[in-house]
C-alpha cells in the first residue's frame, strides 16, 4: 500500500497496519494515544507526527528492512513534515542519521510463541501459590489504585525516561483506547496487589505494555499469575504470540525470558535534532505540555 504526498490516515490504513503488525509501534491507537501524535503512512512505513516533531517507525510492514530504502523514506518524510525533531525506531540506524543523532539506545524485542507452548512445572507451582491469595479480573480503566502502585514503583526505582513517560501516559491511554486491557490481581480484601496493561488490537499478537506490583501489599508471584492469565486470554482469542516488548533492564529481561520470551528483533533508537542549538529533547517537550 502506498500513499500520496498528503496522506490522510484513515481506518483502512489502520486495518492495513494491524494486519501486518509485528512490533507494538505498529499499533496506531497505542502509539497515537501514548505520544499524542497523529499517525501517517509512507509506503509501508508508519510514523507519528505532532507540531515540530515526529516518530519514524523503521520496521516496514511488508518489505524486508533495507538501510538504503529506509534512507529514502527518511528523506521523504523530512521533506513532507520539516520536523525539528525526529525520533527514529528501527533495527538499524541508517547512515543519513549518523550526524544528526544526539541520543541513542539499543535493546531487543522479546516475544513468546504460543504454538505448542507449555508451562513449566516450576512456574505452574508459582501460579498456583499466588492463586490461593489473589483473584484476577479484567478491567478497562486505570484508577487511583493503579496510580498508587505506579507512584510506589517510581519512589523505589529510577526508571529510564522513556519508560517513566510510558507509565505516566497510562491513564490517558487506557481511557482513550478500546483495545487496551488491564489485568488486576486483587487480594482477599479486594486490594490491588499487581496489574498488567495489555494491548490487543494487532491481528497476530497481543502486546504486553507494562506491569507493576506493590511492595506494601506484596503477594509472592502475583506477576506470574497475571502472566499466566495474559497467555490464556491470548490463546482464547486465537493469537499466535505475545510481544513482550523490550528487555529494558536485567530484571525485566529475566522475568520475560523465564516465561519463554525469546529475543527476536534488534531495536535501535535515536533522537535527531534539526533546529536551533538550544532546543529541548522531545521528551522534555512532552513533559512540558503536562506542567
Amino acid at each position: 500500500m502506498s500513499t500520496d504526498d498528503s496522506p490522510a490516515f484513515d481506518p483502512s490504513h489502520e486495518r492495513y497496519a494491524l494486519s501486518r503488525a509485528y512490533v507494538p509501534e505498529h499499533i496506531p491507537a497505542l502509539m497515537a494515544t501514548v505520544s499524542r501524535a497523529a499517525p501517517f503512512l509512507v509506503e509501508d512505513y508508519l510514523g507519528y507526527a505532532k507540531d515540530n516533531w515526529l516518530i519514524f517507525v523503521a520496521y516496514p510492514l511488508e518489505t524486508p528492512f533495507d538501510p538504503a530504502l529506509c534512507d529514502e523514506r527518511i528523506v521523504r518524510i523530512l521533506e513532507l513534515h520539516h520536523p525539528e525533531y525526529l525520533w527514529f525506531i528501527g533495527p538499524e540506524i541508517p547512515p543519513s542519521l549518523a550526524n544528526s543523532c544526539r541520543s541513542r539506545q539499543s535493546d531487543q524485542y522479546l516475544r513468546l510463541d504460543l504454538a505448542g507452548w507449555k508451562i513449566k512445572s516450576s512456574l505452574q507451582r508459582e501460579v498456583n501459590q499466588a492463586a490461593k491469595s489473589l483473584t484476577v479480573e479484567h478491567a478497562r480503566e486505570f484508577t487511583r489504585e493503579h496510580q498508587s502502585l505506579v507512584d510506589e514503583l517510581t519512589r523505589r526505582a529510577e526508571l529510564p525516561p522513556l519508560v517513566a513517560e510510558l507509565y505516566r501516559s497510562m491513564p490517558a491511554y487506557v481511557a482513550g483506547c478500546e483495545s487496551a486491557l488491564v489485568l488486576n490481581a486483587r487480594d482477599a480484601k479486594g486490594k490491588l496487589s499487581a496489574f498488567f496493561v495489555i494491548e490487543c488490537a494487532a491481528e497476530r499478537f497481543d502486546a504486553y505494555v507494562l506491569g507493576c506490583h506493590s511492595k506494601k501489599r506484596y503477594i509472592p508471584h502475583a506477576s506470574d499469575l497475571l502472566f499466566a492469565e495474559m497467555i490464556a486470554y491470548a490463546r482464547e482469542r486465537g493469537k499466535s504470540e505475545i510481544n513482550l516488548g523490550l528487555g529494558v533492564n536485567a530484571g525485566i529481561r529475566r522475568f520475560k525470558t523465564k516465561w519463554g520470551g525469546v529475543p527476536y528483533l534488534k531495536y535501535e533508537f535515536c533522537e535527531c535534532y534539526y533546529g536551533p542549538p538550544e532546543g529541548l529533547s522531545i521528551l522534555e517537550m512532552m513533559l512540558g505540555e503536562k506542567l
